[in-house]
């Protein structure tokens, strides 16, 4: 059952890591090469799924990690999986604190609405994300090495 978990856990972790490597390296790049207005509208329309779908992906990640640590606390590896949930809480955090009320914003604009420092404010978001991509790779990782 442990092993199920474990699978379980990797992959609902590894799917998440890899949504969000792809924002900041495909996605916001691609978004950035169009027209100012296309641009904006993308990343209001990527802000409103994303704000929909990727809460319930950290929790639920972050869960099945705890769950993952409790099930395995003796066995080889259990540190290893106790600080990759840490960081999965501390993504959760600086989500929470600094790059979901960017997002809040961006995902009402429309080119009528948007306010002047608009791209200033997504370029904030983006480094933001760059910063969280690195705490989960880093979760994975570790998630990884647990396995090993």
């Amino acid at each position: 059952m442990l092993n199920a978990l474990q699978v379980v856990t990797t992959v609902v972790v590894g799917v998440m890591v890899g949504v969000e490597f792809a924002v900041p390296f495909f996605v916001n790049p691609t978004l950035n090469s169009l027209p100012d207005d296309s641009n904006q509208l993308g990343r209001a329309h990527g802000g409103r799924r994303g704000g929909a779908v990727m809460p319930f992906w950290y929790i639920t990640s972050l869960v099945l990690v705890a769950i993952w640590a409790i099930a395995g606390w003796h066995r080889p590896g259990s540190g290893l999986v106790v600080i990759a949930g840490a960081l999965l809480v501390l993504s959760v955090i600086m989500s929470v604190l600094l790059l979901v009320p960017i997002n809040n914003r961006v995902k009402t604009w429309t080119p009528e609405n948007r306010p002047a420092d608009w791209k200033q404010q997504i370029s904030r978001w983006d480094r933001f994300h760059y910063v969280r991509v690195a705490v989960i790779v880093a979760a994975f990782t570790l998630l990884v090495a647990a396995l090993a």
